[in-house]
């Protein structure tokens, strides 16, 4: 029987005015050291985004997640952060910002499987 790993966790927010700390779960970016993963999953609901009127389009919304995707995966197209090693990609993407694309605070667990962690959080949180 494989010993569980430690995971972190943290959920993905759209947050169009920043001021009012009003936000939507888009995403869920996990990371497990020990297993070597740091996986990203989002989907974008169109209903929830057209509630902000002064929303970005969901075009632009896809952008800036498949950014953080890019980054996430340490793709050279990701730039200088995604050069980082999978604990410094995933604390830069769970850094706190003011931005609209922010994370919640970074949640821990114990897993087998990473990547089947991420698919139950994202079913949880997001779809």
């Amino acid at each position: 029987m494989q010993e569980k790993q430690v995971y972190e966790y943290a959920v993905i927010r759209y947050v169009p005015r920043v001021e009012r700390e009003e936000f939507i779960n888009v995403g869920v970016i996990l990371y497990c050291k020990n297993k070597k993963y740091l996986g990203l999953k989002y989907q974008i609901d169109e209903k929830r985004l057209a509630a902000f009127p002064e929303h970005c389009t969901s075009e632009q919304l896809l952008n800036y997640l498949n950014s953080w995707d890019l980054v996430c995966q340490g793709s050279v197209k990701g730039g200088h952060i995604a050069q980082l090693d999978m604990g410094g990609r995933f604390r830069w993407l769970t850094a706190t910002r003011s931005t609209i694309i922010q994370s919640s605070k970074v949640h821990p667990g114990m897993c087998n499987e990473p990547a089947e962690i991420l698919e139950d959080l994202f079913t949880k949180y997001i779809v």
